[in-house]
């Protein structure tokens, strides 16, 4: 994927602490209001110093790397997630951390992937964005950027990063990437994380919640996986859900893995057809994953009478795993893993945090 890059020096005359580079894919942040039409439109990121001129006086250096093409949050897909993991490896040696500039709708997703794909990440990516363009008197795209660019740079006394995972930054908190979701599309707090604490809130000061932020570890060197599978499928339950809906989607042709998102703590109905089209779909050797509808809270699978039944045919419980982390890990395990058990048990058990058993 072809791309542009920029690099932005501090004024400060002492030398630079650290260096970030921030990868822009596009997104409402960087956005402006075209002049004529009042049509918004992407801003050319060498204008970046004019939009945001506060970077200046941050104590580090920051590269800025653009795709040619700005993507839609939308048009988001796993070919661009693994190329946005190949190019953090590509420069992994030269920059202290990441920062990637990206639309709110599916970031989310993005945040998940990046988690899974990245293995053994010992420094600090970020993605953050915004709900107002940059180009708009009131917009939350300089606090969000200039404070995301902060948290990637920050180290601790020994020198290591504070940070060394996947994170969200959006409206004052830092989230776990693979426990976020969004939950707001018209207000400036978009993105939670109810299954799991904030990583830091930055107030007048950053208060991290560091017992609950991954431990940096020393000489881990970044892997990257080249291939997500995308053999999976959502089905979700809802009251009144018919037989020939389930039945298609369960037998979707080539399908490897279904997340079901049920009720409450891993709930379904205890129809006799939709029990037994769920059996058959796990004997063929497709895996079913089951995940709550309820943002907070997680799947017990057999604590009640409707979930029992799932649980003894081999239903996987997802545990407090959010939608988007689960649909990202099912690409992931089934593009590393072609065995059936092994990729049970490592579905069902946290890889990158993003599930507590």
């Amino acid at each position: 994927m072809p791309y542009n890059t920029i690099h932005i020096n501090p004024i400060s005359p002492e030398p630079a602490r650290a260096s970030v580079l921030v990868i822009y894919t596009g997104g409402t942040l960087g956005m402006v209001y075209e002049t004529k039409g009042k049509q918004l439109v992407p801003f050319n990121f060498e204008q970046v110093i004019e939009k945001v001129p506060e970077i200046r006086r941050l104590d580090f250096e920051i590269t800025f790397l653009t795709l040619n093409e700005p993507i839609d949050s939308s048009n988001m897909n796993p070919e661009i997630w693994i190329e946005l993991a190949k190019i953090i490896s590509d420069h992994y040696e030269k920059y202290d951390s990441f920062v990637i500039l990206h639309g709110t709708d599916t970031m989310a997703y993005t945040a998940s992937g990046l988690s899974f794909l990245l293995d053994d990440l010992n420094k600090p990516v970020i993605l953050t964005g915004a709900q107002l363009p940059i180009g708009v008197a009131r917009s939350d795209a300089r606090e969000n950027f200039i404070t995301a660019l902060e948290l990637a740079a920050a180290t601790n006394e020994d020198g290591t990063p504070i940070l060394s995972e996947v994170c969200i930054y959006f409206n004052s908190h830092l989230l776990r990437g693979n426990r976020s979701k969004k939950q707001e599309s018209s207000d400036f707090n978009a993105f939670h994380s109810e299954n799991y604490p904030l990583l830091a809130n930055a107030g007048v000061r950053i208060d991290w919640n560091l017992p609950f932020i991954k431990p940096f570890e020393k000489n881990k060197k970044v892997k990257t996986q080249s291939k997500l599978d995308t053999n999976v499928a959502f089905l979700k339950l809802f009251p009144g859900i018919n037989k020939q809906v389930v039945k298609s989607i369960l037998g979707i042709e080539g399908i490897k893995g279904i997340v079901m998102e049920t009720y409450g703590a891993g709930n379904a109905t205890t129809e006799p057809w939709f029990l037994e089209e769920i059996q058959k779909t796990i004997e063929r050797g497709v895996i079913i994953f089951n995940v709550s509808q309820c943002d907070g809270g997680r799947v017990a699978q057999g604590h009640y009478q409707t979930s029992k039944f799932l649980k003894q045919v081999g239903v996987v419980s997802g545990s407090d795993i959010t939608a988007e982390a689960a649909i990202t890990k099912m690409m992931y395990v089934f593009g590393k893993e072609t065995d059936h058990s092994k990729c049970v048990e490592m579905l069902k058990n946290p890889m990158r945090g993003e599930m507590t058993i």
